[in-house]
């Protein structure tokens, strides 16, 4: 289990830098501000995509460890302007802030970049209060990763469910074993979009790699599928049997 769910955090952390590169285009440079599991994760995945990452942490025994993977790793208060100013850090397009635990902190950095003028702030959260704040202060983006870990996991501990990513606006991504009641016929005479709500957009059989799905493909009993729709729409239609 403790496997599975490291796992579940790295796909989650890849998810996050391909969001987040897809928001910046053209100067690939970030600055990413706590270098502790997120933050180092979260950074690593954006220098194996290619992009130049400065790793900015308090603690020098982090920032050493880090230094070789990294464009530049750097020793640094961040909750001090002066020292984000020394850096440079104003310049740069984008800036990640991975501090979590430490609140006050986390807030007094995302305050510095908004007044430094970095137009593309993400930061982390440890919950919905803290998310709350740092929106109310002008953060683009904010992310709770462990709050949506723990929503996912409770949706695959209690479900038929593979797989769970929930979307903004109450939207889902499921991969699950498809019900009966999709099998058997092509998917345009099964009219599950009309009955339950949800599209079905791939398919994996049994030693096959997933596909797209069509009107004509007809699913078969054991087929894995990929289900889109409403977060309540996709539940319900992962529990049928």
């Amino acid at each position: 289990m403790g496997n599975y769910l490291r796992s579940l955090r790295h796909r989650r952390r890849k998810r996050l830098a391909t969001q987040y590169a897809r928001t910046t285009a053209g100067d690939q440079r970030v600055a990413v501000i706590g270098l502790g599991r997120f933050g180092s994760s979260l950074a690593g995945e954006l220098m194996r995509r290619g992009w130049d990452v400065l790793g900015i942490d308090t603690d020098p025994g982090l920032v050493q460890r880090y230094s070789d993977s990294l464009t530049h790793a750097v020793v640094a208060d961040s909750t001090d302007p002066e020292a984000l100013r020394q850096l440079g850090v104003g310049e740069f397009p984008s800036a990640v802030v991975a501090i979590g635990s430490h609140i006050e902190a986390s807030i007094l950095v995302t305050s510095n970049l908004l007044e430094a003028g970095v137009p593309n702030i993400w930061a982390k959260a440890i919950s919905r209060q803290h998310g709350t704040i740092l929106e109310r202060l002008g953060a683009h983006h904010v992310v709770l990763p462990e709050h949506e870990m723990g929503e996912r996991v409770a949706h695959l501990v209690t479900g038929r469910m593979l797989d769970f990513i929930e979307f903004d606006d109450d939207y889902a991504l499921v991969k699950t074993v498809a019900p009966a009641i999709a099998t058997g016929m092509p998917l345009g005479e099964s009219q599950v979009r009309s009955k339950y709500g949800v599209t079905i957009v791939g398919i994996k059989r049994p030693g096959q790699g997933f596909t797209y799905a069509t009107a004509e493909t007809v699913i078969e009993t054991g087929d894995v599928i990929v289900v889109t729709g409403k977060t309540y729409d996709v539940e319900a239609f992962s529990e049928l049997s």
